[in-house]
């Protein structure tokens, strides 16, 4: 991303940054304040409450949103990405030197990631169930028809992924700014009706309203931080846009228009207490609020679309980072790389949105499962941060300390308003989060365990180089192309090529795919060539975890250091490891089980290379863990 972009450029990128980042949080107002005054919170409607929580929600939206992630974490960039594991691994090179620190914020990083996923089945389900609720406001009637249509709606959502997300991300922006512009305008039309909410942008008024709730505290935060879900997008989807258009989209549009809606919410209720059923589409006249439920419906498959196609992105990050098995990735678009569908991740969401719906059945139900994973993500992000800043930035301690001790109080009473909600529905992102986490770092463990394993019963390359000097076998006139994980060891599939087959190939290529923790891999290093010994070449490609491999095309660089790699005269052997869980070895044994059916599952290493499908051979060997 280009640090100082064009006038024109710069209006595209703001514009696609309304769209894609800020769908999120754009929809909370359909939802926050109702869930505020709900009796479980023990909050009365009243003027000063309707004030005072008023004033929380702008304020947490000027702490949280803008202080700490439109000019903090936004600065915490890993080469131009922002995220959850583009943090991580941020942080785990501010501390290369402490390994089990590093570890431990690899962890850490690691289970944000996968809250990150609860986010991406709650999401779509209370925004889109948010919108469609608008309906019984229009006529009570309807009200029957507003689950089958709310699921009517995610199933078309999903089953339309495979499409890409191209067409409809060109209507993204207009539609949203549409939006915004709505939020503000009928916000002022109530403020202007009752103007004592003003009062309300005083930092008094939030202050006194929380030192007022005892008890009950936890339970009014836990609601108001609905205002605040959609934050972690703005770093996320950095990459995408680069820092500078999301803060002009936040400050010039979203963060006027979100407070100035909650501020007419607040208005309203001043005025009339039965507007409390829905807050938000009786702010307007009856013959607008089935036009708004259109449009809302609009706005919540926009939010729902970008923390799906950010779970994809999760999804290709945590594969290259060692964190999941392969998954068949489909690229939707040809001119943009960042564009992808994965089958797997889309149709398991799909059935934790529809089983998220049909569990909870309303918004409101759904309010207690959302925000759990959030806070948490916003904690977890708070302490990477952290050493970043100091390690990595080496900002003096007393700054780094109190900026993250500040921050950390915050996010502390954001998990704790939310922690209450455990057993109201916050259970469910947990779950879900604390399962992937499992399923992540048995794969990893696994992985290391089995790369363990063929180091030790594995031959060293270069001496069997050598012997291979002296003659005897055949040699076939072709390319012969040996992917390992371990570019020191002899790979497997050549052990049996020559075992099986008693055959070389005139020129031998031992390649080895490296995965960083860099976002991308500048061109100019992409390969590494290294001669071994007459037909013996060694030939190492990195790419970075925002990156998608594409091995054919980085073997073509190879003819710039000397070794000429012809596509049609090339084969391709790659080994299949039959993983053989054993009592007493690595891990418990049942996740060795749980390994070992992830490794069968896995997709091939062919498609997620992008090897030619007529030139693969590939050789089993069974390796025990």
């Amino acid at each position: 991303m280009s640090s100082t972009p064009t006038r024109s450029s710069l209006a595209a990128l703001t514009l696609g940054a309304i769209g894609v980042v800020y769908g999120d949080i754009g929809t909370s107002p359909l939802y926050t304040l109702k869930e505020v005054f709900l009796p479980a919170t023990g909050v009365a409607l009243n003027p000063a409450n309707l004030i005072g929580a008023t004033s929380v929600i702008v304020w947490a939206l000027m702490l949280v949103v803008t202080l700490k992630y439109v000019i903090l974490i936004l600065r915490a960039d890993n080469r131009g990405e922002g995220g959850a594991l583009a943090l991580t691994a941020l942080a785990a090179q501010a501390v290369q030197g402490r390994p089990a620190l590093r570890r431990g914020l690899l962890l850490l990083g690691l289970f944000g990631a996968t809250l990150f996923y609860g986010d991406s089945v709650i999401t779509p389900a209370i925004s889109v169930m948010g919108a469609i609720e608008g309906l019984e406001v229009a006529t009570p009637a309807l009200k029957p028809y507003v689950l089958p249509i709310s699921v009517a709606i995610l199933v078309a959502l999903f089953f339309v992924q495979r499409f890409g997300t191209a067409a409809v991300g060109r209507v993204f922006g207009p539609v949203i700014v549409l939006w915004f512009g709505v939020l503000a305008a009928i916000g002022v039309v109530h403020i202007v009706h009752e103007p004592r909410i003003l009062a309300a942008l005083n930092p008094w008024q939030a202050w006194v309203f929380l030192s007022e709730r005892g008890w009950h505290l936890f339970a009014a935060v836990g609601a108001i931080v609905l205002a605040l879900t959609g934050a972690e997008a703005l770093y996320a989807d950095m990459g995408h846009f680069g820092a500078r258009p999301i803060r002009l989209a936040w400050t010039g549009l979203v963060f006027p228009s979100l407070a100035l809606n909650y501020l007419g919410q607040g208005a309203l209720l001043m005025g009339d207490p039965s507007a409390l059923e829905n807050p938000f589409f009786r702010l307007f006249p009856a013959p607008l609020v089935l036009p708004m439920v259109a449009l809302a419906a609009l706005a919540a498959v926009i939010a729902s679309q970008a923390v799906i196609s950010g779970a994809y992105s999760m999804t290709r990050q945590a594969i290259l980072l060692g964190f999941l098995p392969r998954l068949t990735l489909h690229h939707t678009s040809a001119a943009e790389a960042g564009q992808i569908y994965v089958p797997a991740v889309n149709w398991a969401l799909l059935a934790g949105v529809i089983g998220a719906v049909l569990l909870f059945g309303s918004s409101s139900a759904l309010a207690g499962a959302y925000g759990i994973a959030v806070t948490l993500t916003m904690f977890i992000t708070t302490v990477l941060t952290y050493f970043v800043i100091r390690n990595g930035w080496r900002l003096p301690a007393a700054l780094a300390v109190g900026a993250t001790a500040f921050f950390l109080a915050v996010d502390a009473l954001l998990v704790a308003g939310c922690a209450i909600k455990f057993l109201d529905g916050g259970w469910f992102p947990l779950v879900l989060g604390l399962g992937l986490f499992l399923l992540m770092s048995t794969w990893a463990r696994g992985r290391e365990l089995l790369m363990a394993s063929l180091r030790q019963d594995g031959l060293a390359l270069e001496p069997f180089i050598e012997s291979l000097a002296l003659g005897g076998a055949h040699r076939a006139a072709r390319t012969a192309v040996y992917a390992v994980a371990d570019p020191s060891l002899v790979p497997q599939a050549l052990l049996h090529n020559l075992k099986h087959n008693q055959v070389l190939h005139e020129t031998n290529i031992i390649l080895n795919v490296a995965f960083h923790d860099s976002p991308v891999v500048p061109a100019d290093e992409r390969v590494a060539v290294t001669a071994l010994a007459p037909g013996f070449w060694r030939v190492q490609v990195h790419y970075g975890f925002m990156e998608s491999p594409d091995v054919p095309a980085a073997l073509a660089l190879c003819n710039a250091h000397g070794l000429a790699v012809s596509p049609f005269e090339t084969s391709y052997f790659l080994s299949r490891e039959t993983v053989v869980p054993t009592p007493g070895r690595g891990m418990t044994h049942w996740r060795e089980r749980l390994f070992a059916a992830l490794s069968r599952n896995a997709s091939g290493v062919a498609r997620f290379f992008r090897l030619p499908d007529n030139a693969v051979v590939e050789l089993g060997t069974r390796v025990q863990i």
